[in-house]
């Protein structure tokens, strides 16, 4: 062979290896690529090659947790009576909207939707699936009422099991407490986590409420038992729209009958357009609240209470947004409680009590 030609063709070799190791990996990329075309609504595993780098950003990315300051409040009211300022006087001292736990609250929920899974709801209303076992070393509160080390009474709450020993009773947990279905809710004990409160247990099957993986908690009340106020506040897009701040009358702690009404995150479970309340220590109906929402035990948002003979709906009361004086519930002004019972939705809306 000529030398020239030799010399050519020792030059061209690199060139040769280079575009066939090229055209090699281009075959091997168009094979990933139809693999996930093929499988795009399936989660990206390590070292699936993704054409748009926009796209991979956003599914490689790691999910932000949200804190308080991602919150955006905004006022657009929706019901604009009995309308009290961010701050407002009361007596000798300033009431206020205790904005920043509201916040708080409000991103947790919004994480753990961010997160997914099964939703469900602890439930054992007036004992109605049967009263929870003693829990080791309990205590007696005011009212003579077993309690856990939470002060987390045993009537009308759930019985929350360790996920290694199902005898093992760990706590009890409130009636409307918000939970993640981990394991399948047909066994007869379930594996949940909470949401309303820390941990995972094992949990009998008849003292929860499955709602699924399509819950999407998009309305608010949140209650003030310090500041004896109420919110109600729905998402809009990223926002979160202040649609009522009223004055509000909670439960106080006097026993034997009155309770203090509880703290945390619950889920609206039902409604009642009149909740009938009992003469105390007797069967006897001795009247009844308009548009009542139930999100623990017996506590309601209510309007005000109506004590026969007295039939028709009263407005609103003095003592509203004064001091602790009902039973447990959330006494409002009864058209906003209407407005409360018309807006607020199962399995959309949740009741945010803080302190």
């Amino acid at each position: 062979m000529h030398t020239k030609t030799k010399a050519k063709i020792n030059k061209l070799r690199p060139m040769i290896r280079s575009n066939s190791y090229t055209f090699f990996f281009s075959i091997v990329l168009l094979l990933q690529l139809g693999c996930d075309l093929g499988n795009r609504n399936n989660s990206v595993s390590a070292g699936t090659v993704i054409v748009d780098e926009d796209s991979t950003k956003h599914i490689l990315q790691k999910r932000k947790i949200l804190t308080k300051d991602d919150i955006v409040l905004q006022k657009a009211f929706k019901y604009d009576q009995y309308t009290l300022n961010d701050e407002y006087p009361y007596k000798n001292t300033v009431r206020y909207f205790q904005w920043e736990k509201i916040k708080k609250g409000i991103a947790h929920i919004e994480n753990e939707i961010a997160k997914g899974g099964k939703w469900g709801v602890l439930s054992n209303y007036k004992n109605q699936n049967k009263e929870a076992p003693t829990i080791d070393d309990f205590t007696r509160n005011d009212y003579g009422h077993v309690t856990d080390q939470y002060g987390v009474e045993r009537y009308q709450s759930s019985p929350l099991f360790n996920i290694n020993d199902e005898t093992k009773l760990m706590r009890y947990g409130r009636d409307g407490w918000l939970v993640k279905i981990l394991g399948s809710d047909t066994t007869e004990m379930v594996r949940i986590e909470g949401v309303s409160l820390d941990g995972e247990y094992l949990l009998p099957k008849n003292y929860l409420i499955s709602w699924g993986d399509s819950v999407m908690f998009e309305k608010v009340v949140a209650v003030d038992v310090t500041n004896q106020n109420i919110a109600t506040l729905q998402k809009n897009g990223n926002e979160w729209y202040i649609l009522s701040m009223n004055p509000a009358t909670t439960g106080i702690h006097k026993p034997p009958h009155s309770h203090e009404t509880p703290t945390g995150i619950f889920a609206v479970q039902e409604k009642k357009e009149k909740m009938y309340y009992l003469i105390d220590g007797t069967n006897t109906i001795a009247g009844y609240a308009p548009y009542a929402s139930r999100f623990t035990n017996g506590a309601y948002i209510h309007g005000v209470p109506i004590k026969y003979p007295q039939k028709s709906i009263i407005e609103y009361s003095p003592s509203l947004g004064t001091t602790p004086r009902s039973h447990m519930c959330v006494r409002n002004a009864s058209s906003h409680a209407k407005f409360v019972y018309d807006w607020a939705t199962v399995k959309q809306s949740i009741v945010i009590v803080i302190d």
